[in-house]
């Protein structure tokens, strides 16, 4: 593909402009596409158009279903990177025929579900994205995110029904964490890696990426205050008289406090975004839209319609719930007997194959220049773990009698809230480029390996003696 050339310093003042003058103008019939309507237009429009866009590249130009063309479309998805990972679908069935043949073999079972979940989330994130096409932009971005969080929360209430006297709340607390970072680093080194190539950098609007980091930032002092408390009072300097129990069940309360006060943010965060300043993230989408390089081709790809996107969720969402389930039962096998931490385990293996949709689908519109959708991609699933996903965790845990808690290792929580503080500094001044990127994957890559030696603490996987030297030998 062709790359433009690169943009002049007055670029981001013009698309300003023409978003300022957008706002100012009410939706006609000669726009390209629906626009939500402002508070005085909603009356007397008519109800549908609310919540579907018409004439927009997302139409199909077809009803109902047809197998053939329905298999030809979600095969070759929206890129060739997508369309390679299809490839993988073959693992889907042998996977799930691997989990009922041969149990026994724990190794095979984790590899195989591994990989099985890529092509399954790569399907749930096509789907999503046809979907989201046809939904008002801001509205079809965030169910897209929803859908995607579906796996992660599926995961967490597996790990919580099947632990057993804490031996996996240090895999659910770790997969928090690992979200975020593989959303904030990983995902968006990539796009601004890939998204900087033969280019001088990419501008994005500082509504998506000042609310985005603020929001982390919460979130990121919500999840570290049960954490410090914690390392506070039980460190060799405390004055405290309380014993070590007292404070991690105050910790514990702490957190479920904590859990539900980060609800009511998310709430907050879909309001914000769904009602009151929904106008401005639709316009902001639309000239990303505007100026996607593939705009041409992708209006005239082949669509899906309505009916085959929800049978394609539902399809896609059932594998890959299947191999989550199937992945959380060898979990306990492959910390004992690998050498595995759990650390490494939730922090870095479990986030990379189960956010794969989301990083595929951010990367992709980098690549054509959609920054605002990429940051859309990469911020809001990162806020919808720490602000949904992780207090729905504790709450479930908190009926189920389980001691699921904010309390993280304090390593992994400093490691997140310096992550959001890097990525906030990058996304200050409305520009990327691929040197940013680069150092992002780079910061990732450094704590994957940290990860990988960062010894066990506790639980299942606590180590002593021979147990870990025979560890540090599979490490090394």
């Amino acid at each position: 593909m062709a790359r433009p050339e690169s943009r002049p310093s007055s670029y981001q003042e013009g698309n300003e402009s023409l978003l300022m003058s957008n706002l100012s103008r009410p939706a006609g019939p000669a726009d390209n596409g629906f626009m939500l309507p402002t508070h005085n237009e909603e009356k007397g429009r008519d109800p549908h158009r609310r919540f579907f866009r018409v004439h927009t590249a997302g139409q199909s130009g077809r009803n109902g279903i047809h197998p053939l063309l329905f298999l030809q479309v979600c095969f070759r998805s929206t890129c060739t990177l997508s369309m390679i990972v299809n490839i993988l679908w073959p693992f889907v069935p042998a996977a799930v025929a691997i989990h009922f043949a041969r149990p026994d073999l724990h190794v095979w079972v984790f590899a195989l579900n591994y990989i099985a979940m890529v092509p399954s989330a790569n399907l749930l994130g096509f789907a999503g994205g046809e979907l989201a096409k046809k939904l008002p932009k801001v509205f079809g971005v965030l169910l897209e995110t929803t859908l995607s969080s579906v796996v992660e929360i599926v995961l967490f209430m597996v790990l919580i029904h099947n632990d057993q006297n804490g031996s996996l709340i240090p895999v659910i607390q770790a997969a928090i964490l690992g979200s975020i970072l593989a959303n904030l680093l990983l995902c968006l080194g990539l796009c601004f890696f890939f998204g900087g190539l033969g280019r001088e950098d990419q501008v994005f609007h500082e509504a998506v990426s000042e609310v985005g980091s603020g929001l982390l930032l919460v979130a990121g002092f919500g999840l570290l205050i049960p954490s410090a408390f914690y390392a506070a009072l039980n460190s060799s300097s405390s004055n405290t008289t309380a014993t070590l129990e007292e404070i991690t069940r105050s910790a514990l309360k702490i957190s479920r406090a904590t859990a539900i006060i980060l609800l009511a943010a998310f709430l907050m965060y879909l309001f914000y975004n769904l009602h009151s300043h929904h106008t401005i993230f639709d316009e902001i989408l639309e000239i990303d839209e505007n100026r996607d390089e593939d705009r041409e081709k992708e209006k005239k790809r082949a669509k899906l319609t309505l009916t085959e996107c929800l049978i394609a969720i539902a399809i896609s969402l059932t594998f890959v719930c299947m191999s989550a389930v199937f992945l959380v039962h060898e979990i306990e096998h492959i910390v004992h007997e690998q050498g595995v931490s759990d650390n490494f385990m939730g922090l870095i293996l479990v986030p990379v194959v189960e956010k794969a949709a989301e990083h595929l689908t951010a990367i992709d519109e980098a690549w054509d220049n959609q920054i605002n959708f990429a940051l859309f991609h990469c911020l809001a699933p990162s806020i919808q773990t720490a602000l949904l996903n992780a207090p729905l965790a504790v709450i479930v845990g908190w009926c189920l009698s389980k001691d699921v808690s904010l309390n993280f290792e304090i390593f992994m929580i400093v490691v997140v809230v310096l992550s959001i503080l890097v990525v906030g500094n990058f996304l200050r001044d409305g520009r990327s480029n691929y040197l940013e990127g680069g150092l992002c994957v780079l910061i990732y890559i450094i704590i994957a390996v940290t990860t990988w030696y960062y010894p066990q603490v506790g639980g299942h996987g606590a180590e002593t003696g021979a147990e870990a030297e025979v560890a540090a030998a599979h490490r090394l």
